[in-house]
C-alpha cells in the first residue's frame, strides 16, 4: 500500500524524530519508519511447539480429572452434573468478555485460562485437598475436624494458588496482552469459571447420586438444593475470589519497571485476599450451616461483588480516557485521521464505525475496522505505559509493529471512524453536514 495519505484525509504536520525527544514522547515519522518482524531462532520459541505441549498437558489433565469425577459420581450422575454445571458458563464468560470490549484479549488466552481452571487447577485441588484432609484425619484421629479444617484452610490455599498459576503464566508469557486491571479481572474470571464448572459437576453429580439412593426428586431433592445454592445464588463465588488475584496482577502490570517490589508484592497480596475471602465463604457454611451461609452471602459477598463490578466498569472507562489522551500524538504525525482518537475513545462510535463499514463494503471491511480499533487501542496503552515507565525494552519494536498493522487497514478504517465520530457528535460538524443520513466520507 502506498505511504501517501488517501485523498479524503487532510495533510498533517511533521513531528520531531526520536533523537530530538525522550523515546516515549516522540512519534516516528512515516518517511523514516521501517518495520522488521522478529525471526524465530530456537525450537521452544516456535508457537506451534509451545501450543502443542500446552494442549497435550491440558488434554491429559482433562482426561484425568473427568475420570476422577465420573468415578465419584457415577456415569449417570456425571452426565446430570455436566448438563447442569454448563448452564452458568456462557453467562459468566459473556460478562467477562463484555468488560474486555475496549481492548479484547485474544480468545486463545481466555480459552487457556478456562481450560487451566477446569482441568489443571481442578486436578491439583482434588488431589491435594483429599491428601491433606486424610493426613489431618489420620494425625488427629478426628475426621470431622479434618473435614472442617480442610474446607476452611486447606481448600482456599490450594485452590486459589492453582487458579493463580494461570494468571501468572499469561502475565509472564503473554505480557503484551496483559496491560492492566481489566485484563487481570478477565483472565482470573475465565480461570475461576472453568474451575467452578468442574467443581459443580462433582457436587451436582454427588447430589444426584444421593437422591437416587434415597428416592427423592423434584424441588425437595438434594440436586435441586445444590443447583439453587451453587448455580442460581452464587455462580460468581469462585470468580469473585480469584478476581482479587487478577487485580493484583493488573496493578502490577501498570507499575514501572524499576518498582520490582511492587510488581511482586501486589500479586501476592491479591492472592492472600482471595484465599481469605474463600476461607470466609467456606467457613461460614462449614461452621454455622445455612444461617452462616446466608449471613455471609448478604452481608459480605453481595456488597463485595457490587464493589468489584463497579471497579471493573470504572477501569474500563479509564481505558477509554487513556485512548483519548494518547492517540492525538499519532494523529498529529499523520498515522491517524484527525477525528479518529475521539471515535476510538467511544464504544458507541466504534460500533457505529464497524456497522458503517459493513453496510458500505461488507463483512470483510467491518472485520478490518474491528482489527484497526484493537491495534489502535493497544498502541494507546503501550504509549501510556511508556509514560509511566512500565514499557519494556521492546517498546520501539512493538510500536512499529502496531503502526504497521494500522497502516495496512487505514484506507478502510479511517473513513468509517471519521464518519462515526461525526455521527455520534464526538466531533462538531457545522451545517449542512448535521444531516448524517446523507453523509458518506468515502465519497470524494
Amino acid at each position: 500500500m502506498s505511504e501517501s495519505s488517501p485523498q479524503h484525509l487532510p495533510p498533517h504536520p511533521a513531528v520531531p524524530a526520536f533523537d530530538q525527544q525522550p523515546l516515549f514522547d516522540a512519534v516516528p515519522e512515516r518517511s523514516r519508519w521501517r518495520y522488521k518482524p522478529r525471526r524465530v531462532s530456537r525450537l521452544w520459541h516456535s508457537k506451534a511447539v509451545r501450543a502443542g505441549v500446552l494442549i497435550t498437558f491440558l488434554a491429559l489433565s482433562g482426561l484425568v480429572i473427568l475420570s476422577l469425577v465420573r468415578e465419584q459420581t457415577g456415569t449417570q450422575g456425571f452426565l446430570v452434573g455436566l448438563g447442569l454445571a454448563t448452564l452458568p458458563v456462557p453467562l459468566l464468560m459473556a460478562a467477562f468478555r463484555w468488560l474486555d470490549r475496549v481492548e479484547p484479549g485474544p480468545w486463545k488466552n481466555l480459552l487457556f485460562a478456562f481450560a487451566w481452571g477446569a482441568f489443571a487447577a481442578a486436578l491439583v485441588a482434588i488431589i491435594a485437598n483429599s491428601f491433606a484432609t486424610r493426613w489431618i484425619a489420620t494425625a488427629t484421629a478426628d475426621p470431622a475436624s479434618a473435614d472442617t479444617l480442610g474446607a476452611t484452610v486447606i481448600a482456599p490455599i490450594v485452590e486459589e494458588s492453582a487458579k493463580a498459576a494461570a494468571v501468572l503464566l499469561i502475565f509472564i508469557f503473554r505480557r503484551r496482552d496483559f496491560t492492566g486491571i481489566v485484563d487481570g479481572v478477565v483472565v482470573a474470571g475465565f480461570t475461576a469459571t472453568g474451575f467452578a464448572f468442574t467443581e459443580n459437576i462433582l457436587y451436582l453429580g454427588n447430589a444426584f447420586g444421593e437422591d437416587q439412593e434415597i428416592g427423592t426428586s423434584g424441588l425437595a431433592s438434594m440436586t435441586a438444593a445444590t443447583f439453587f445454592v451453587r448455580v442460581v445464588m452464587s455462580p460468581f463465588a469462585h470468580p469473585l475470589f480469584t478476581v482479587l488475584t487478577g487485580i493484583g496482577f493488573g496493578i502490577a502490570a501498570l507499575a514501572a519497571q524499576r518498582q520490582k517490589i511492587r510488581r511482586v508484592a501486589l500479586p501476592l497480596l491479591g492472592l492472600v485476599l482471595a484465599m481469605g475471602m474463600h476461607a470466609l465463604w467456606n467457613g461460614a457454611s462449614s461452621l454455622f450451616g445455612p444461617l452462616g451461609f446466608y449471613g455471609v452471602y448478604g452481608a459480605f459477598m453481595v456488597p463485595a461483588f457490587g464493589l468489584l463490578t463497579w471497579l471493573a466498569i470504572w477501569t474500563r472507562q479509564r481505558e477509554l480516557r487513556t485512548i483519548s489522551a494518547e492517540l492525538p500524538a499519532y494523529a498529529a504525525a499523520g498515522w491517524l485521521a484527525g477525528d479518529e482518537p475521539r471515535a476510538l475513545s467511544s464504544m458507541r462510535a466504534r460500533t457505529m464505525a464497524r456497522d458503517f463499514a459493513r453496510r458500505t463494503y461488507g463483512p470483510a471491511a467491518a472485520h478490518a475496522v474491528s482489527e484497526y480499533e484493537t491495534f489502535a487501542t493497544s498502541l494507546a496503552f503501550l504509549r501510556h505505559r511508556a509514560h509511566r515507565g512500565a514499557a519494556g525494552p521492546d517498546f520501539v519494536e512493538r510500536e512499529q509493529e502496531l503502526l504497521h498493522h494500522l497502516w495496512q487497514r487505514k484506507e478502510v478504517a479511517a473513513p468509517a471512524l471519521t464518519y462515526a465520530a461525526r455521527a455520534t457528535g464526538r466531533v462538531w460538524v457545522p451545517p449542512p453536514y448535521r444531516d448524517y443520513g446523507g453523509y458518506n466520507p468515502y465519497r470524494s
